[in-house]
């Protein structure tokens, strides 16, 4: 019978070379760069990425490195929009084959000719910024769901293209994933968002609290009331949690544990956040590199996720995306490749742990040592 996702295909040639034929040695040199540049942003998706086979690894480095330089660019810059145009000026030279002359620009350009990644993802991920620097609020959890599809439901869909996952049930799946984790990234960034003018909890679900939106940004301040509302969010983050656990399965078997693992930590955030009383304005919830490894450890122990329900149908937010895909499907042409490469994975898994502790202890001799008697 036919699995909803599919092994990982050969990556396509592109029909255009970015910057005509480059060595593989300028090719390899570039996701180097990638890979150092997500070191201090991105440390739990680069901890994460360890546990994936290299085919999909190095591609998706190239991708976050992106993701992360643009993130860097709208939120450094003086002049917001501008920062987006610049930005989608960037995406539109790697898709004609003549990236702006940086690291991830080029290891982009590569990664989304080869994986035939449809324009309208990155660019709905651009858009996505493009709301953040107009600081738009969101009435409602669909409008969160909305914000959150783009910045990143759009990082899921292009990680399943990577993983050579097409079909439209699966990419349904990946968009759940990457929208739950960033519902878990706003629950915990509540006070650090505010302090920055913005708030990205639903407006409705705070008035319903009893919490004047415009009285609370001027004033933010943890209540009783304003945990209700970040606990309804974290609900609504576990539930895509659940419904993106039967995607997983359906993995191929190399691709499994770093995506599980992802999903494992992200959750966590949620989680640490309930174990301080829902609190994420007093203080930002940090999940341990002690726990981080045992989940680490969990995700590679737990292959075979809880099925659930791998055919529902996508979110309405992410339903553009699941379509963009699917007009783009592509023949798989290489056979199924299902092996688990357990050794690997296991090699993989002790590398991670290891760098978690160093990122740990780096942290603590770098920390001020009141903020270390604080925490």
């Amino acid at each position: 019978m036919q699995t909803l996702w599919q092994a990982p295909a050969p990556p396509r040639s592109p029909s255009r070379q970015p910057e005509g034929e480059r060595s593989g040695a300028a090719e390899a040199a570039d996701l180097a760069a990638c890979r150092e540049s997500l070191r201090n942003g991105s440390r739990t998706f680069l901890a994460a990425s360890l546990l994936l086979p290299r085919a999909v690894r190095e591609p998706a480095c190239a991708l976050y490195a992106f993701c992360r330089m643009a993130d860097d660019e709208v939120d450094g810059a003086g002049r917001e929009a501008h920062a987006v145009a610049r930005l989608r000026h960037r995406l539109a030279r790697a898709y004609e084959g003549r990236p702006f002359p940086a690291a991830c620009d080029r290891a982009l350009a590569a990664m989304l000719a080869r994986y035939a990644i449809p324009r309208v993802i990155p660019e709905a991920l651009l858009e996505g910024f493009a709301w953040d620097a107009e600081g738009r609020r969101y009435e409602t959890l669909a409008d969160l769901e909305a914000y959150a599809a783009r910045v990143a439901g759009t990082v899921g869909a292009m990680m399943a293209l990577l993983m050579g996952v097409r079909s439209p049930a699966s990419v349904a799946r990946a968009c759940d994933l990457g929208v739950a984790m960033q519902l878990s990234n706003i629950a915990r960034d509540v006070g650090e968002d505010a302090r920055m003018g913005r708030v990205y909890l639903p407006l409705a679900w705070l008035r319903e609290a009893g919490i004047d939106p415009d009285e609370w940004l001027a004033r933010p301040a943890h209540s009783a009331a304003l945990g209700t509302v970040v606990r309804r969010l974290l609900e609504a983050a576990e539930a895509l949690y659940a419904r993106a656990d039967a995607g997983v399965a359906q993995l191929p078997l190399a691709c499994r544990p770093g995506i599980h693992a992802t999903r494992l930590l992200y959750a966590e955030i949620g989680h640490e956040v309930q174990r301080r009383g829902f609190d994420s304005v007093n203080r930002r919830a940090v999940v341990p590199a002690s726990r981080k490894a045992w989940l680490l450890a969990r995700a590679v122990a737990g292959l075979f996720p809880a099925q659930g329900n791998v055919v529902a149908p996508p979110l309405a937010a992410t339903q553009f995306l699941v379509d963009a895909v699917e007009a783009s499907t592509l023949p798989c042409t290489a056979p199924a490749q299902q092996a688990p490469l357990r050794r690997g994975v296991s090699e993989r898994l002790g590398w991670t742990i290891d760098l978690f502790e160093r990122l740990e202890r780096r942290d603590q001799m770098q920390r001020p040592a009141s903020v270390q008697r604080a925490t």
